[in-house]
């Protein structure tokens, strides 16, 4: 049995791996090997078709390959030679043939053997072309096995190039498409090739040790060939041979003509003469997306007819990956885009908390998922905090976190509690389908009572993390799975003290194969509180760093679902920086309501601001007080802006219009739109609020 191993080419400049035998040095070609001598009245070998008869006293029980110390060896076996390591083909008396180098040889120091087949004489420590059959199915096996390994397009032409030199070629120069078409697309403007990568053998090579010399050599003519750019016109020569598809000899007179438009002007005289040269075109599935040149120096056997399969082999192979690599990637281009379209950009800057949040993917291959989070501002200053997940990792999955994340963005513009927002989101995850199931976490973070109202729907409970260090695991009613149906959602308001963290997250953080939820949480818990011992009792640790803590404590197999974290910090508003009031809807509330506003401008040193918040202030108050019919609420709050608010129980919104010439109305929102910061009115369930903010002095 041919015990041959069966391994792959070395890389163009890597080291080969030694040989099996003792005598092998690194880099070094195997010699033929020489069997030994058969014992006398041995029955003779059955010689195959073609071949010569073993020498007398060769027996049957002859070995097929030589054995280290034969000394004493017979003439070699020229049918079965032992393929040099790494399936690099066999070169007889190279420089490393030690005691089984040809009879007569001299070992090292013997000089260039002739090839047996075509009477040339070989370099020593140079490859040589595949002599029969299997040397060109083993160098194919493992080449395309080598190419098949990459996943992107670098990978993937690399491979190609790694496992061509020095193997089969002593240079390759790899063109593609520029830009790759992708899928079905049909590529428009004229057709571009650029040189993705080229690979060659340096010109002075240290077969010992594998290191280039210290002094480079001259540039070789191999060096020189290869443009960076070319555009292939139509009906040109490089037209015809891409057309043509099946890989050619340079010297026919049609790939001869197309080499001065791949290679540029003067590139193809630099291309060795006869056939040492090989111009493969690379096909994808449905167009020629590329081109791959084989090069042989002048000191090298050319190329043979049955090299043609070879390239065609290696281009086919080749093509194809690279047809998947940029299918690969629009995908993963497309799960990136449609998981940043999905997730909010950037939080909003709300007034009395600070935000911070991360996303993890399930893994490179499942980029997309139905893990989501969100933070939405409230009328009268209040934010809700959203996070939630919808059930698997994938674009079903993804499109369902979208459709429900708008509609909790929707509920939440209406001001609605979290347990009607949850009881909301059950019923369109119903109407989506009947195996539409997420869970979720709903709050509402109010900084001037220092107060949040929570909300559960099957999901993980938060975690609260005080000023002092001491991390709590908030008790909320768990609920029921949104898609569920048929149940109902309970909500509770616990303290919010400022300086306080609460941290919402998805499972993915918290459940793995090594570890259940419950045990997750109490790891989370503990996370926290070590965290916040670092920056002592009275500094709470920086939102952005407390986020990447929390992910530092995944480990090895820990991320088998995506997470989704949100900290929200509770600054609150301080009870001396709000002035509230309720007016009754008269005539007499505007002026009221300039006299309240002026007083607390004074109280907070704004005095400079007094004008434009009087005239606004009237303005507004004079419109609700119009058509209200419940006392009115005033509210002024001091942050880094000045806000004010006035509700009324009309749902009504005002709308900013243009006001004719003789109309006595209409032009109080024209005054609020030019002299306010920004301003807005928000519908509630028991009205509406329109709020503006000035800038403080």
């Amino acid at each position: 049995m041919d015990s041959t191993r069966v391994t792959e080419h070395p890389t163009s400049f890597e080291r080969p791996s030694t040989g099996d035998g003792p005598t092998d040095s690194p880099g070094a070609f195997l010699s033929a090997p020489v069997p030994p001598r058969a014992p006398a009245g041995a029955l003779p070998a059955q010689g195959r078709t073609g071949e010569t008869p073993p020498a007398p006293g060769a027996g049957a029980g002859a070995f097929e390959h030589s054995q280290p110390g034969a000394e004493h060896a017979a003439e070699p076996d020229t049918h079965r030679p032992r393929p040099a390591a790494e399936g690099v083909p066999v070169q007889p008396g190279g420089p490393s043939d030690g005691v089984g180098s040809l009879a007569g040889q001299g070992g090292r120091d013997a000089s260039p053997a002739p090839d047996r087949r075509t009477g040339q004489s070989t370099v020593p420590g140079r490859p040589t072309p595949m002599r029969r059959d299997g040397d060109r199915l083993r160098f194919v096996g493992a080449a395309t096995r080598r190419i098949a390994r990459g996943m992107d397009l670098d990978e993937i032409v690399m491979g190609l190039c790694r496992a061509t030199v020095p193997t089969f070629a002593d240079a390759i120069l790899v063109y593609l498409r520029e830009p790759l078409p992708v899928g079905d697309e049909r590529p428009t403007g004229p057709l571009v090739l650029r040189l993705r990568r080229s690979d060659r053998i340096p010109a002075e090579r240290d077969t010992e040790g594998g290191f280039p010399p210290a002094v480079q050599p001259e540039p070789t003519e191999l060096e020189a060939v290869g443009s960076e750019l070319c555009e292939v016109r139509p009906g040109s020569a490089l037209a015809e041979v891409l057309r043509g598809v099946r890989p050619v000899f340079t010297d026919a007179p049609a790939a001869r003509a197309a080499l001065p438009d791949l290679l540029g002007d003067g590139g193809g005289f630099a291309v060795p003469g006869g056939r040492r040269a090989i111009l493969a075109p690379l096909r994808g599935r449905r167009r020629v997306i590329g081109a791959a040149l084989f090069l042989r120096g002048p000191e090298r056997t050319a190329f043979e007819g049955d090299d043609l399969l070879v390239a065609a082999q290696l281009a086919t192979h080749s093509a194809l990956g690279i047809d998947k690599a940029v299918l690969y990637g629009r995908e993963a281009y497309i799960a990136d885009e449609l998981q940043r379209t999905m997730l909010p950009e950037n939080l909003p800057r709300c007034t009395g908390v600070r935000l911070a949040s991360r996303y993890l993917p399930a893994a490179e291959t499942a980029r997309v998922g139905g893990d989501w989070y969100d933070a939405i501002p409230l009328p009268g200053s209040r934010v809700a905090l959203v996070v939630g997940d919808v059930m698997g990792h994938s674009m079903t999955s993804a499109a369902i976190m979208g459709q429900l994340r708008t509609t909790a963005q929707t509920l939440a513009g209406l001001d609605l509690p979290p347990q009607e927002v949850l009881h909301h989101l059950d019923e369109q995850a119903q109407r989506l389908g009947s195996d539409r199931m997420a869970t979720c976490l709903y709050a509402v973070y109010d900084p001037v009572a220092h107060r949040i109202t929570v909300a559960n729907a099957g999901h993980p409970p938060p975690v609260l993390l005080h000023l002092g260090g001491h991390a709590e695991v908030l008790r909320v009613p768990a609920g029921a799975p949104i898609g569920v149906g048929g149940v109902d959602f309970e909500a509770v308001e616990l303290e919010a003290p400022a300086g306080a963290t609460l941290l919402l997250y998805t499972d993915g953080l918290v459940e793995s194969r090594l570890r259940d939820v419950w045990t997750g949480i109490e790891q989370l818990r503990e996370r926290l509180a070590a965290t916040a011992q670092l920056t002592g009792p009275d500094h709470p640790p920086p939102l952005e760093a407390l986020c990447d803590e929390v992910l530092d404590m995944l480990g090895p197999g820990d991320r088998d679902d995506d997470i989704a974290l949100l900290a929200a910090r509770f600054d609150g508003i301080a009870p001396s920086d709000v002035a509230y009031w309720f007016l009754e809807p008269e005539d007499t509330a505007p002026g009221r309501a300039r006299r309240l506003a002026r007083r607390a401008l004074v109280r907070w040193g704004m005095e400079e601001l007094t004008d434009s918040v009087e005239l606004l202030v009237s303005e507004v108050v004079t419109n609700a007080v119009r058509y209200a019919t419940k006392p009115v609420t005033l509210r002024l709050l001091r942050t880094d802006v000045l806000r004010c608010e006035v509700g009324d129980d009309v749902p009504q919104l005002p709308r900013l219009r243009q006001a004719r010439a003789t109309d006595e109305n209409g032009r109080g929102l024209h005054l609020v739109n030019r002299m306010a910061r920004r301003w807005g009115a928000t519908r509630l369930s028991t009205g509406k609020v329109v709020w503006f903010e000035l800038n403080r002095g």
